[in-house]
């Protein structure tokens, strides 16, 4: 595995932890279809929050969630869809946050998210 893979597996994992510590419910994990993955799915609340995490060592080319261009959304809006309908949910308010995690190996990660950053209709 390469380090770059390495580190984004190691980000996840750090986020699933995070977001437990906020209320969150973890729904899935790395959610595969044939339009993408989606990195969580998690509830709060009532609502059904699909989580794009972005780990990167430092800030020094931009921040992480600068990553999510038009074309990952629509990717992931069409992975959330699919999801939505296998689970028959639907009904349930949706949406779509991007967790960055700063993290050098050592040392506290650090968190942002970015709190329903797009919704299924601008996708």
């Amino acid at each position: 595995m390469t380090d770059a893979l390495e580190l984004g597996k190691r980000g996840e994992a750090l986020a699933w932890n995070f977001l437990r510590k906020r209320g969150c419910s973890i729904l899935e994990k790395n959610f595969r279809t044939r339009f993408g993955e989606i990195d969580v799915i998690a509830q709060r609340e009532g609502t059904v929050i699909f989580i794009e995490v972005k780990t990167r060592r430092n800030e020094n080319f931009g921040a992480p969630s600068e990553a999510v261009d038009w074309r990952k959304r629509q990717r992931l809006a069409r992975a959330a869809e699919a999801f939505l309908q296998t689970r028959n949910l639907e009904d349930r308010p949706t949406r779509f946050d991007i967790l960055s995690v700063i993290w050098d190996g050592a040392g506290e990660p650090q968190f942002s998210i970015l709190e329903d950053a797009f919704s299924l209709e601008e996708a």
